[in-house]
């Protein structure tokens, strides 16, 4: 068995872990069979926590959270994973472990490492030019003649955030034009929003950044940018869930959650193209199977990672600016080597994160509410982990059921 809108950036300090607690994106070669274990026995089910389940429970009740959805590993071993609340409150169908939720921007991720594996297997660098004759896209979007700024675009520039233009924190071209493809928006937008300055300057957090970048997996590998990740990624590490969500509640999948809205109104879920921003805020997964990518990726040692450790520096390293960003390739980080991402759209809230004290996490809701809600979400675990639960030295990545 094989495993596997506006960005509002918060750097707190610790007091627990001297770590620097970030972000807020508002919408923020294979295993070998050594790694394969031996199934859980009865024995080593899991057993409630309290610590966990007192805090999680508080935080739903305090911003009427349906339903959530939790996983945590230690040292790559999933020793918690639990659903909370509803998936759909007027079926009375609770979260579990096996529930979909939409993880908005934690997408990002999911891109970052799909093209740290183009880079390990020397189909992409990272310097290739995007637009003009020669580059990579070529001149297949936009109807105007490119600029020289445009024809700057590196795809580094594309990961790391740093086209300087298309931010989410004005006018984001992800949210507009709901009738049109993503082909039709990319030309739409270029026609439209001309670069004004040379890339490689200045951090922007840029949705549709990830959007082109979907585009140029396409183009290299010739294949569907979901497809490539499932077929490349996802599968040959056991994760058969993850896939890109549909826009309405009709699409809603088997074990998907439901997604609503807040009780003061505000948007609707299922008024967003999720299917169209697929590499930028697309995926649907649960925290459980983001976790068994996340141990393959995260430079610890216990499972053999996919990427090569090159690859992975380059992939948590962030550029060199005059106004630091604290993002890398598709991951927030810090000076204490913590990765993460955070998304949200309405509907939902999520976050995974690789803390440097060898604890991964992912959290997953279905709405978003307001208020200090993404604050003390993405604080939430670091909270709990500062009350030193005791978690069972158990594996659930190893049971005979695979599912996670």
């Amino acid at each position: 068995m094989i495993y596997y809108t506006l960005i509002l950036i918060i750097m707190k300090i610790s007091k627990f872990f001297n770590l620097s607690l970030l972000v807020i994106t508002l919408s923020f070669s294979t295993g070998c069979g050594e790694d394969d274990p031996t199934p859980v026995t009865p024995s080593e089910s899991q057993v409630d926590i309290a610590i966990v389940d007192n805090a999680v429970e508080e935080f739903m009740t305090k911003y009427d959270i349906p339903g959530l959805s939790l996983a945590i590993t230690k040292n790559e071993k999933l020793v918690y994973v639990k659903g909370y609340g509803y998936a759909d409150k007027e079926a009375s169908e609770k979260v579990t472990r096996e529930t979909l939720f939409r993880i908005a921007s934690v997408s990002k991720s999911i891109t970052g490492i799909a093209f740290m594996h183009l880079l390990d297997e020397g189909l992409i660098n990272l310097d290739d030019k995007v637009f003009g004759e020669g580059a990579i896209l070529g001149t297949t979007f936009g109807t105007n003649s490119y600029n020289a700024y445009l024809e700057a675009v590196t795809v580094r520039h594309l990961l790391n955030h740093t086209v300087g233009a298309w931010s989410n924190t004005g006018f984001d071209p992800m949210f507009s034009n709901p009738t049109m493809s993503v082909e039709e928006l990319i030309t739409w937008t270029l026609d439209n929003y001309p670069l004004t300055e040379a890339p490689g300057n200045t951090y922007a957090y840029s949705n549709f950044g990830y959007c082109i970048l979907g585009r140029i997996i396409e183009k290299i590998t010739g294949e569907n940018y979901e497809s490539y990740v499932i077929d490349e990624i996802l599968s040959p590490l056991g994760i058969d869930n993850m896939r890109i969500g549909g826009n309405t509640l009709a699409d809603r999948v088997t074990n998907e959650a439901k997604y609503y809205g807040t009780q003061s109104g505000g948007p609707d879920p299922y008024a967003y193209q999720i299917k169209r921003m697929d590499a930028h805020g697309g995926w649907i997964a649960s925290p459980a199977e983001l976790l068994r990518l996340m141990v393959r990726v995260d430079g610890y040692s216990s499972k053999s990672d996919i990427l090569s450790s090159s690859a992975i520096n380059v992939m948590t390293t962030e550029p060199n600016l005059a106004v630091r960003s604290y993002y890398a390739a598709g991951w927030g980080v810090n000076d204490a080597n913590n990765w993460w991402h955070l998304g949200s759209l309405p509907g939902t809230t999520s976050e995974w994160v690789r803390a440097n004290n060898g604890y991964t996490w992912a959290i997953i809701t279905n709405t978003r509410s307001g208020g200090n809600e993404t604050n003390d979400f993405d604080a939430l675990m670091w909270n709990i982990l500062a009350q030193s639960p005791t978690f069972q030295d158990i594996d659930q990545f190893d049971q005979a059921s695979g599912q996670f």
